[in-house]
Parts: C-alpha cells; sequence; structure tokens
C-alpha cells in the first residue's frame, strides 16, 4: 500500500488529502452490500442545483453481477482495460440534459455530477477503499449496451475497490504512472483574485 498524502501548501482535511486515483486494485477483495449502499448513499446527499438530483449511476458489482460487470468493462478504453481487470465494482455517471420538473435545459448537471462523483470518491477513502474515475470509455458503446436514454450524457466510469502494490500491475507503463510523484500547479497558475489573470495571494 502507498501513502500517497498530498503535499500541501497549508493543512487541508485528511479525506481530500488522501484522496487520490490508484491504479492496482486488489482481485481478491470484493466489498459488502454495506459498503456499497454507503458509496451510493454518499453520492446521493451531494450537492445540486434546484435540488435537481440530475444525476444517474449506473452500479455494476463483480460478484453479484459478472456479465453486467464484463460489459462495462469492454466499455473501457485499452489503457484503463490493462488495469482495471482487478477492480471489484464498477460505476457510470449520466448528467441529465434537462430539469425532471419543467424541460428546461440545465446546464448545472454535468458540474453537479461531478460533485456526486466526488462524494462517492470520498466516501470510498473514509472505508479505506480506493476509487479512480476515468474519462476514457467508449460513450457510444455504453449508450448502446445499458440502454441509457438520449437526454442522458455518460459522463465517467469510477473504478473502486482495495488498493494493492504497484508489483501486482503487469504492464510496465501503466506501473510507472502508479509511482509517479503527486502533483499540482501553483495556487496562482489556477486561482486569480478579484479578476481573471490577476494570481491569487
Amino acid at each position: 500500500m502507498q501513502d500517497r498524502k498530498a503535499i500541501t501548501s497549508v493543512p487541508i482535511n485528511d479525506l481530500a488529502a488522501r484522496r487520490w486515483s490508484p491504479r492496482a486494485f486488489d482481485a481478491q477483495r470484493g466489498l459488502t452490500p454495506a459498503q456499497v449502499a454507503a458509496l451510493v448513499e454518499a453520492a446521493r446527499w451531494a450537492p445540486s442545483c434546484f435540488g435537481a438530483e440530475p444525476w444517474r449511476f449506473l452500479v455494476w458489482n463483480r460478484a453479484d453481477d459478472a456479465a453486467g460487470w464484463q460489459r462495462a468493462f469492454d466499455c473501457l478504453s485499452e489503457n484503463n482495460r490493462k488495469w482495471c481487470k482487478n477492480v471489484p465494482l464498477l460505476f457510470m455517471t449520466c448528467a441529465a440534459s434537462t430539469f425532471e420538473n419543467n424541460g428546461q435545459a440545465n446546464r448545472w448537471a454535468q458540474y453537479d455530477t461531478g460533485m456526486a462523483a466526488l462524494s462517492l470518491s470520498l466516501e470510498a477513502v473514509a472505508q479505506g477503499l480506493v476509487a479512480h474515475q476515468m474519462g476514457g470509455f467508449d460513450i457510444a458503446k455504453s449508450r448502446t449496451a445499458f440502454a441509457v436514454p438520449d437526454d442522458f450524457m455518460p459522463m465517467a466510469m469510477i473504478a473502486v475497490g482495495y488498493q494493492a502494490a504497484p508489483e501486482t500491475i503487469a504492464d510496465e507503463e501503466t506501473r510507472q504512472k502508479e509511482l509517479k510523484a503527486r502533483g499540482r500547479k501553483p495556487v496562482a497558475e489556477r486561482f486569480y483574485s478579484g479578476s481573471w489573470g490577476r494570481p491569487a495571494s
């Protein structure tokens, strides 16, 4: 197990500091129904514009639905399939294009769905699990495979499970990604004070 806690410029809460996206998952350890329920509940209570809850999560637990899990796995990009084969639990997040109550366009839905995904990821950390969110998957294939309606946009796949040692990753390139030091751009490059381009102090 790698300790990949973020090295922050000021102290932040422990869950956020410990959250990262590993690729080494323990193939021998599945999740209990209670664990899965808590992940879902954390996502359910994420904030959303007007309380619309515009997200939908498809869930595949390999222990309960190996065929469904395999269909989800088959939608992943080649690079993600290299390491995702040991993951016990997969999610796919989808965002509504309109509000349910009035049919008007919901331009905040994708933002809100991302917050629900982060809520799930932080719950994973709290449970001693790890989560890796993936943009690398075939949207058209996933729509067909799982009958996703046209008015919902598949946003990301999320792998959840127990972390394993980097040595369990067979592919050398992927293993090097696992070992690469974590980092972020300086605050002044991404956060502005008062107006665009003025570095935050």
